[in-house]
């Protein structure tokens, strides 16, 4: 399977702009962070729909905004990983995401990219 050129991180924005202050993103999905998961959770634009429903679901209060990831950026290793064996892959990154990485930003809502 080809790798995206971009991928792509759901977040509420409020964690965005304090990562923006430090230099580097270090949550890895919802209320998770990177030091606990162990990697930061990644989608491609085709999988980014199914992951926002699932992590955020309908709720109108969350300020949310989509991290557009170039690879070429990043500093540590990124995988292309099942959740299960033998099921759709997932990018996962194994290190903060440099805030330099981040090549667009845009507010999430049903029907942003990908949907």
């Amino acid at each position: 399977m080809p790798k995206p050129s971009r991928i792509l991180h759901v977040t509420e924005r409020s964690l965005w702009e304090a990562a923006r202050e430090r230099g580097t993103y270090e949550v890895s999905t919802r209320g998770r962070t990177l030091r606990e998961e162990g990697f930061i959770h990644f989608s491609t634009r085709a999988q980014l729909p199914r992951v926002a429903a699932f992590l955020y679901g309908d709720d109108a209060r969350a300020d949310l905004v989509v991290l557009e990831v170039d690879p070429e950026l990043l500093d540590a290793p990124l995988r292309y990983e099942p959740v299960e064996p033998g099921g759709e892959e997932f990018p996962h990154l194994y290190g903060p995401l440099p805030v330099g990485a981040v090549v667009g930003v845009t507010p999430w809502a049903a029907g942003s990219p990908g949907d």
